[in-house]
């Protein structure tokens, strides 16, 4: 550490482990260079009083309580400890009942169990807690067990953990507690001697009672036994450390092993699964001896010029960080290799193991520049400690290689051992597996649902809303509501509608469920289970905007309430954890015993609050959603009045339903440049992830800064096309930054992600690859923040963020913007204008909506329909099939009915029109669209008898019709195709599937007043030649979809918003064209049926419940098979004619004018020429 460096400061360090010590030695590194020689220390300590006991694995102390009074919430025990094994027992409490806890370290890690009756067995019992790792270090360590209440606490050095006392010890206490040994009952020799511990404790305080100080004293209480001393002679190791691979240790070979007779002997310890261990040369240039660790196994190989001799491999798992002892004997010819005393691997040989009389002994490696000696490392460096060197079982004094006075080494810490656990505690989180090497470690995040180094960041989206709004439509999502939080991740269904976005979670039993009496109990108990864990449910339903749940009671002489005294008969059970008794129904006030008909005044007798309470004998219900969060999601039901001769009745408990995600439009908007908000200090000390959403329109700004005394974390805006994160935690500012090509202040929501671990540093800006800044692998890691946080500036800025921040979110907790801001001066709540952002996701022709939070796509002038005008429209069409769709009625020009249909009218008058449609059909010809007016004039799409595409217009009443053929062929091949036409004043343009554009003229340039517009079969005749009238009325037989005139979609109109103006002749079916069926088969489309055939006998207002048989079923289930055999034979078939005709129209088409076309002002989509959609792809299987 630096000292001052001038005769006035006072420079102040606190030691990060506290030292007790006699002396203090100090040893200077570096003088200041322009000052003298100089010395000024004062040390800050306090008195130590130490007790000291010494176990030799056979020895214990025993201590027996007193009999006590009254049992006390509060027990403690606490001591030191120091030993160099890494298992043995420290304590065994023994209490009432025979239960016990064990405190054993176990491969040098500190476990805590709790044991029941019989403890000779050996069996640890249950594992409460495991903590510290690498205790047989031969350092003192401080050891607290605490018992508070409820709660157990485990305190290991400065880590403490915390578990819930086991039910079995609520009100138990201790009676005996044995140190080092696990002791009988008579006092004489341990139960477990293998257990024992072997080393040294001090100041063993049982409630501040000095135990070790008692055994002194001879107090009656506490027993020595065995050859237990009050000091600790712990023999001292010297241990060596190899800290980087071009550390070695050289050492002299003996002179005795000329005669043949060599051993060798260490212990190691370290993380990686390679490294050398031991490397010399052999007499007469027999080649090199290589014993190194690899693939954690330990290897012994004799190579000669790169060919090996000998090879043998012993023991696994030798990168644990546990102590491994390794013997290499030869003598006689015979050679061998043992790990930890096992018997390891055995060869006989030929080859002298006795090295040269003039080469050395290389452990860890070998020296970077020669000197002149003999060593070779085809393996990597060791990197780790080792101790007990021994050559002919004398020990190596490594004190003397320390002084220079034997052999030799470089980049070596001698009298330590310098190994550190990065895996405890463990900084992987969220059940992430640790594993680590000597200088790093690294995070196994599979599984687990997070990701990044530590697994800290969230994998998945926190909620349904966030889906919508990266363009996802619906089905099931995993969900992680509180992100980098602790709540794991949960499967939902998200239903994206146009109006809401709701998240639904299912329960055991969703279905309406008949009551069944019993002849045991009057009441029938129902409950319903939650795949969510109880915090995920809560935290979706507090932010969520609104949540309901259908609740539905159908009755029959079975009440609800008793009439007489208004106790309940039945009651449901809801709300968070346990949940609470409820005896209101549907969205009546809680407490009111009421039900949805009482609140509105409507239930059939006026004289009950529900219905089911007349108690009539014939069924009706009482049904309706339940609104009120604190009492949601429905946890049990409770029905009583369901004994009585004629009772009948059934229930039905709908999913979990939310919608509206507050943490998600949660903004404010900063309209000054000097106002921020403050929020209390972020701590984020390990692991710190920020993600939010910015728009401006400033070219720079600071989005959030956060400080302590050295350390801060600042995110900001730093240029029109650059996002800069950056910190301290002590080892100095770190940037991460990311550029981007396209400007970030064009107004529209760009989202920022940035994560600090100790590991690395991310940042990540939209869709961009991110930008990552590693850690200091031994650095500083703790990050120190004690002001306040500001959001958009700060106290001290002058110029601060200009424009909207939204869904803040730190470590998964979201910070209430709106709240703050509304009691903020130059900061306002909310931030609107979401579709310049979100108006692409709005697809064919949609029409992006503003909301208070967020958007809507408007399908109302789209042919398609859903939540991104992206589903198609399609349906089936019998040749007798016609859709009319009135778009004027006579006289309707002055009456102007509606604004919109005058908007329509107004865009359809102009001199050109606009067509897109999708078509599968395998008969020709076949009549597409019909557009009339009242002026003899019309507009026809047909499929003529040559299987084209064929357009006629008759613009000018005095002049013949102009027909207009596509040079596209064989489109009646029960494929589909999409076809767009568009005429600006004489000017026509044809584009089919993905071929080239077809350009035309038509002599008549006059307006089209459109009368109406027909699909399909077209039943008027009236001005049509005899030939068009024959063809027109001969009907289509197929697919139509996404149909299109200008502004009109009649098809939509038809199946999804019938109203006065449309009228449909014949029968049509809602259908997917894109599904590969037969065109030409009205009766292979697949609907559903709306209505179900009931038996006579059912009682019309009697609930369905399992009216389906079995066999009829299992008869539908063999019918299917067979359909869907024929199905899938049928499309294959179709899919080798489409590939054959497709082939054959590719190469007979030409292009007409394969430049870019001329734009058309009627046109109010830039992609109005693009070809099929992706819901109009056509595909097999």
């Amino acid at each position: 550490f630096p000292g001052n460096s001038n005769a006035d400061s006072v420079v102040q360090y606190k030691l990060d482990q506290p030292v007790i010590a006699r002396y203090l030695r100090l040893i200077p590194l570096d003088w200041n260079p322009t000052g003298r020689i100089g010395l000024r220390l004062e040390i800050y300590g306090c008195r130590y009083t130490s007790e000291v006991a010494g176990f030799d694995g056979k020895s214990s102390l025993v201590y027996r309580l007193s009999a006590r009074t009254s049992w006390t919430a509060r027990e403690s025990i606490s001591l030191k400890f120091k030993t160099l094994r890494n298992s043995g027992t420290l304590l065994h409490a023994k209490g009432q009942r025979d239960h016990s806890l064990n405190l054993a370290l176990e491969r040098g890690k500190l476990l805590l169990h709790h044991q029941q009756a019989d403890v000779s067995s050996g069996s640890g019992g249950k594992l409460l807690v495991s903590l510290g790792s690498l205790l047989d270090d031969q350092h003192w360590h401080h050891v607290k067990l605490e018992r508070l209440g409820s709660h157990l606490n485990l305190t290991v050095d400065k880590t403490t953990q915390q578990v819930l006392v086991p039910a079995e010890l609520s009100r138990w206490h201790i009676h005996t507690l044995s140190v080092a040994a696990v002791q009988s009952h008579g006092l004489q020799t341990p139960i477990l001697p293998n257990r024992n511990f072997h080393g040294c404790l001090e100041n063993l305080l049982y409630n501040e009672l000095n135990l070790i100080k008692l055994a002194k004293q001879g107090s009656p209480q506490v027993v020595a036994l065995g050859n237990m001393t009050f000091s600790c002679s712990e023999p001292v190791f010297v241990a060596v450390t190899f800290t980087d691979s071009h550390s070695f240790l050289q050492l002299p070979v003996l002179t005795s092993w000329q005669s043949g007779v060599v051993s060798i002997a260490l212990q190691f310890r370290t993380w990686n699964k390679a490294g050398l261990l031991l490397t010399f040369d052999l007499q007469q240039q027999e080649g090199s001896v290589f014993l190194y660790v690899s693939e954690a196994r330990l290897r012994l190989q004799i190579s000669k010029e790169g060919n090996s001799l000998l090879e043998l491999s012993t023991g696994a798992g030798l990168n644990d960080g546990q102590w491994h002892s390794v013997e290499l004997n030869s003598m006689e010819n015979r050679l061998s290799v043992t790990v930890d005393r096992d018997e390891g691997a055995t060869a006989h040989t030929s080859i002298p193991l006795p090295p040269a009389a003039d080469s050395q002994l290389f452990f860890g490696g070998c020296p970077a520049h020669g000197g002149g000696l003999s060593c070779r490392n085809p393996i990597q460096g060791f990197q780790g400690c080792m101790r007990l060197l021994k050559l002919d079982g004398q020990t190596v004094d490594l004190i003397k290689v320390q002084e220079r006075r034997l052999g030799n080494y470089s980049d070596l810490k001698i009298d330590m051992c310098g190994i550190i656990d990065r895996c405890s505690p463990s900084h992987c989180e969220h059940g992430g597996r640790c594993t680590q090497s000597w200088r790093n470690f690294h995070c196994n995040c599979s599984n687990s649902g997070y990701r990044g180094a530590t697994c800290h960041r969230a994998k998945y989206e926190p909620s349904c809303e966030v889906y919508k709004h990266q363009g996802d439509t619906s089905g099931h999502f995993y969900v992680d509501v509180d992100g980098s939080g602790p709540i794991k991740p949960q499967l939902v269904y998200c239903n994206m509608t146009e109006d809401q976005t709701w998240i639904i979670i299912q329960h055991n039993n969703t279905e309406l469920t008949p009551v069944q009496a019993s002849a045991d109990t009057n009441q029938h108990f129902a409950s319903f289970l939650y795949p969510s864990e109880e915090k995920q449910l809560s935290t979706v339903i507090s932010q969520s905007e609104h949540c309901e749940q259908e609740l539905s009671y159908h009755c029959r002489k079975s009440r609800l309430s008793n009439s007489l005294d208004g106790t309940p008969f039945s009651w449901w059970v809801g709300g968070p954890a346990s949940g609470q008794i409820h005896n209101f129904w549907g969205e009546a006030l809680p407490g009111s015993r009421q039900c949805a008909c009482g609140l509105q005044d409507n239930c059939l007798d006026s004289s009950f609050n529900c219905n089911c309470d007349a108690d009539y004998d014939l069924w009706t219900e009482d049904s309706d959603l339940l609104t009120q969060k604190e009492s949601l999601p429905v946890r049990s039901l409770v029905l009583g009045d369901i004994h009585r001769p004629g009772s009948e009745a059934a229930y039905r408990v709908g999913p979990l339903r939310c919608h509206g995600d507050k943490n998600f439009w949660n903004a404010a908007f900063f309209d000054k440049e000097t106002s921020y908000l403050h929020f209390p200090t972020f701590h984020g000390e390990l692991n710190a992830d920020i993600s939010f959403l910015f728009k401006t329109t400033s070219s720079s700004g600071l989005f959030l800064e956060n400080l302590g005394i050295k350390d801060f974390i600042r995110i900001e805006l730093s240029s029109s096309t650059e996002v800069v994160f950056s910190f301290d935690v002590g080892n100095g500012p770190l940037e991460v930054k990311v550029h981007s090509d396209l400007p970030l202040n064009d107004d529209r929501w760009h989202s920022v992600r940035a994560e600090r671990n100790v590991k690395e540093a991310s940042l990540r800006v939209d869709g961009l690859p991110a930008a990552l800044q590693e850690a200091p692998t031994d650095g500083f890691i703790h990050l120190q923040l004690n002001s306040q946080l500001f959001i958009g500036g700060t106290a001290s800025r002058q110029k601060g963020f200009l424009g909207c921040i939204r869904s803040l979110q730190l470590n998964g907790v979201t910070l209430d913007l709106e709240e703050r801001a509304s009691i903020t001066p130059g900061v306002r709540p909310g931030c609107p204008g979401h579709c310049s952002s979100y108006a692409a996701l709005c697809q064919n022709q949609g029409r992006c909506v503003e909301r208070a939070s967020g958007f809507s796509c408007d399908c109302s002038r789209s042919a398609y329909t859903g939540v991104f005008c992206h589903e198609e429209v399609s349906g089936s069409f019998e040749p007798t099939t016609s859709i009319t769709y009135i778009v004027k009625k006579p006289y309707e020009e002055s009456k102007n009915s509606s604004s919109l249909h005058s908007s329509i009218y107004s865009d359809i008058t102009l001199r050109g029109d606009d067509v897109s449609l999708s078509f599968r059909t395998s008969r020709s010809p076949a009549p597409l669209l019909y557009v009339s007016s009242f002026y003899r004039q019309y507009l026809i799409l047909l499929i003529n008898k040559h299987d084209e595409l064929e357009v006629r217009y008759k613009l000018h009443s005095n002049r013949d019709e102009e027909v207009l053929s596509s040079r596209v062929m064989n489109l009646a091949d029960g494929c589909l195709h999409t076809v767009t036409v568009r005429r600006q004043a004489d000017s026509i343009i044809f584009q089919i599937d993905q071929n080239n554009r077809e350009e035309f003229n038509v002599t008549s340039d006059v307006e089209f007043n459109v009368k109406s517009i027909i699909l399909g079969r077209v039943p008027e005749s009236e001005g049509l030649s005899a030939d068009l009238a024959g063809l027109a009325s001969a009907g289509f037989s197929g697919c139509l979809s996404a149909v299109r005139f200008g502004a009109i979609c009649p098809l939509k109109a038809a199946l999804l918003r019938p109203d006065g103006r449309v009228s449909v002749a014949g029968a049509v079916v809602a259908s997917s064209c894109a599904a590969p069926a037969q065109a030409d088969s009205y009766a292979a489309e697949t609907t559903h049926s709306l209505s179900v055939d009931q038996p006579h006998s059912v009682d019309p207002g009697q609930p369905l419940v399992n009216t389906i048989r079995n066999d009829s079923a299992l008869v539908g289930g063999v019918i299917a098979v067979v359909i869907f055999i024929v199905v899938c034979a049928a499309a294959i078939l179709a899919r080798f004619i489409c590939l054959r005709k497709e082939t054959y129209r590719n190469q007979e088409v030409k292009a007409a004018q394969p430049g870019e076309g001329r734009a058309f002002p009627f046109s109010g989509q830039p992609d109005s020429l693009s070809v099929q959609s992706e819901n109009q792809k056509e595909f097999f299987i």
